[in-house]
């Protein structure tokens, strides 16, 4: 069985129909241009967001950091204005100018002697007549500010407020969606081999709507030179308004402690970065019948809460970035415990990840990435499948390995414009007599086009193909070896209304197609809602 081909023919036409996305795959020079055309229009906060693009992509210059560093100050950013400037201060030419932008930076701050300071470095050479003349100006409008204690004190607490809100990053959406398929409910009736008794079953599917947010906070709780301290929350779900739709609902919180570093060298055009976090995530949902939506019973007792889970570890991220070649690693450790039912194995399990990649860039527009990835996933109370399909209890614990190699391809068109091929082989190994082993090819696609300020669109989509040498569908050897494939597709339109508040609006398709029945389904998802940022 094969996706049906008009899946595409929808695709292609949302494509052609939408409004516009940002590129996020320019080159840095881009990235930088961009930026400043949006700084000279006020944009400040968009501004900010391509000079850490251009950042991203390998930047590392002078003018860079003190862009930034006035972008910041202008969006009223302080701290971080301030250790931006203080990047840039090694540029002889951007030296005089970094300085009495510090000198800007820390009045506005509340800091009177800092500010002195960094006017008299403005004010004491001899290079910049125009800056010198401005330092003047500034250091006597502070000592006449001074003069008036009562006035400066008031504005300068104020200042320090406005300083602990800008350590702050906050993120929300929320909208209006619907969903033709709230249960993943099979298409056709189908007998289910997988009990004794073969019945045939009718699926009913239901469709309905339903509200989706998420929301995410950062507070920066300490800043050094090069690190960072952060806490960091994030929310979504997603809730049904029909009531007996509620099943469907979902929602997942996270919370994490980490720190994050970041080093350069200018002279040899290098960056370095670690991330490193503690996370801990709650995640509830019905374990519901697919095949109507109610909630399942097992001998008499309901077992709704089998796939809520706790999850929590740590994870640490590396990156070194030159001006042609990128190396990385990931690390995950996690626990993760779900609610206990009593007449069921749980899904307890650990799970550990680890990734590496290297990334070569060929020119502005074009690069090439490889990836390499080993995970598993170690279940405590889950016994094996034999050969046959059947899960005896007294069979050792079920047990995961993958492994996994991927190419990613990205080339820019345009300014606007670029597209990406993501292409992945995965292989499941089975640790107990190989019955659940599959081999997983995976392919990807991106693209991302801008034709102006305020629109942007963003089309993605991925196609698995998965070949099980020993499972059988429905776990039964009658019904021959198992198959699958499934696709996921998304594009997403957004127009940016003002500098903080967007208007998106979503399409998602998933697909499965499988000769288990009881996997197979189709569903479609239409979202619009605003988008808030910091």
């Amino acid at each position: 069985m094969h996706i049906r081909p008009f899946i595409i023919v929808f695709i292609a036409l949302i494509t052609v129909l939408a409004p516009a996305r940002p590129a996020v795959a320019m080159t840095a020079e881009q990235y930088f241009a961009d930026g400043n055309r949006l700084f000279r229009d006020d944009l400040y906060w968009a501004a900010l967001l391509r000079y850490r693009q251009a950042e991203d992509e390998g930047m590392r210059s002078a003018v860079l950091y003190y862009n930034t560093g006035v972008a910041h100050y202008r969006a009223g950013q302080h701290v971080r204005a301030r250790e931006a400037l203080l990047r840039a201060l090694d540029d002889p030419q951007l030296r005089i100018a970094a300085q009495y932008n510090l000198g800007l930076n820390a009045y506005r701050l509340g800091e009177t002697d800092e500010a002195l300071r960094w006017f008299r470095l403005a004010r004491d050479q001899e290079v910049d007549r125009k800056l010198q003349e401005y330092a003047v100006v500034a250091i006597s409008r502070i000592r006449l500010a001074a003069e008036q204690p009562t006035g400066f004190e008031i504005r300068a607490e104020e200042r320090k407020k406005k300083r602990k809100f800008a350590d702050l990053e906050l993120r929300a959406r929320v909208g209006f969606g619907t969903d033709d398929n709230v249960f993943r409910s099979p298409d056709q009736p189908y007998i289910d081999l997988a009990d004794s008794n073969a019945p045939t079953v009718t699926p009913v599917i239901q469709s309905g709507a339903f509200i989706p947010v998420s929301l995410s906070a950062k507070y920066l709780i300490n800043s050094l030179p090069f690190e960072g301290f952060y806490g960091a929350y994030r929310l979504s779900g997603r809730y049904y308004q029909d009531q007996e739709l509620e099943n469907a609902n979902e929602y997942s919180h996270e919370l994490s402690f980490g720190s994050e570093y970041d080093r350069m060298d200018e002279e040899k055009n290098r960056s370095r970065r670690v991330r490193s976090a503690f996370k801990v995530a709650q995640h509830d949902e019905v374990y519901y019948d697919p095949d109507d939506g109610a909630s399942r019973v097992v001998n008499g007792v309901e077992v709704d809460d089998r796939m809520n889970y706790l999850r929590y570890g740590p994870q640490i991220s590396l990156r070194q970035f030159g001006p042609k070649v990128g190396l990385g690693m990931d690390f995950t450790g996690q626990l993760w415990n779900y609610e206990e039912t009593g007449v069921l194995p749980e899904y307890d399990h650990e799970y550990f990840k680890t990734s590496v990649f290297g990334q070569y860039r060929f020119s502005r527009t074009a690069l090439l990435r490889v990836t390499a990835e080993y995970y598993s996933r170690r279940f405590g109370d889950r016994p094996s499948f034999d050969l046959d399909g059947q899960q005896r209890v007294g069979n050792p614990n079920v047990r995961y390995d993958y492994v996994a190699l991927g190419l990613r391809a990205r080339q820019r068109i345009t300014d606007s414009m670029w597209f990406g091929f993501d292409v992945e082989r995965t292989v499941r190994t089975d640790q107990h007599v190989g019955y659940n082993d599959y081999t997983r090819d995976s392919f990807g696609f991106e693209y991302h086009w801008s034709p102006g300020e305020r629109f942007d669109v963003e089309l993605e989509g991925v196609y698995h193909l998965y070949d099980y040498p020993n499972a059988f569908a429905f776990h039964e050897p009658s019904a021959g070896v198992k198959t699958q494939e499934s696709i996921m597709a998304k594009i997403e339109a957004s127009f940016r209304m003002t500098r903080r508040l967007s208007l998106v609006a979503e399409a998602r398709l998933r697909e499965t197609v499988s000769n288990d029945i009881r996997i197979q389904y189709e569903r479609l998802q239409y979202m619009l809602g605003v988008r808030w940022e910091s």
